[in-house]
């Protein structure tokens, strides 16, 4: 085993400076200053039986919520879209409000899924400026008032566009 240079032994001393103890077993004097690399490490405690409870998990964000059946059948495209969105030919202000609208219109109705239709990215050279309402989609629901209800956002099959479409699957209610 090799020794430490001058810089990795001051960078080593940082790091140990930082270092609690698990253990409330005192240090000895300069047993940190070295890594021991033959010593067995500390026996980890019990946890205490009052422990504090966890605070209970976030409601999980959009995209986090669907099991392996509907994963399945949106990867199949066996699934049927309730009713599809198109923002070709929309600014950005023009699509977020579009996406807000339906979404609304989707949870009075009862709907479950949403076809997005974004469109391909297509690269350009500057000026020219494409793909801005698909980059901002996923910011756009996870902001969204209706973030809540929307159990997951998954890229859509072939047969619904593939890469240029999403499917919002709303929360059943």
């Amino acid at each position: 085993m090799r020794s430490l240079n001058p810089d990795e032994a001051e960078l080593w001393a940082r790091v140990t400076a930082t270092i609690r103890p698990l253990s409330r077993e005192s240090l000895k004097p300069g047993a940190a200053d070295h890594p021991a690399v033959s010593q067995p490490a500390a026996k980890p405690r019990r946890p205490l039986a009052t422990a504090p409870k966890a605070s209970p998990e976030p409601a999980p964000g959009p995209g986090t919520t669907l099991d392996g059946t509907w994963d399945r059948r949106l990867r199949s495209g066996a699934v049927q879209p309730d009713r599809t969105l198109d923002l070709h030919g929309m600014n950005l202000d023009g699509a977020w409000s579009a996406i807000d609208r339906v979404l609304e219109q989707c949870i009075a109705a009862g709907d479950r899924v949403l076809l997005l239709i974004t469109g391909h990215h297509r690269p350009g050279e500057a000026p020219v400026r494409r793909g801005r309402i698909r980059a901002a989609v996923h910011d756009w629901l996870a902001a969204s008032r209706h973030a809540p209800l929307i159990a997951a956002v998954r890229g859509a099959h072939q047969r619904h566009g593939g890469g240029g479409s999403l499917y919002i699957i709303l929360r059943r209610r």
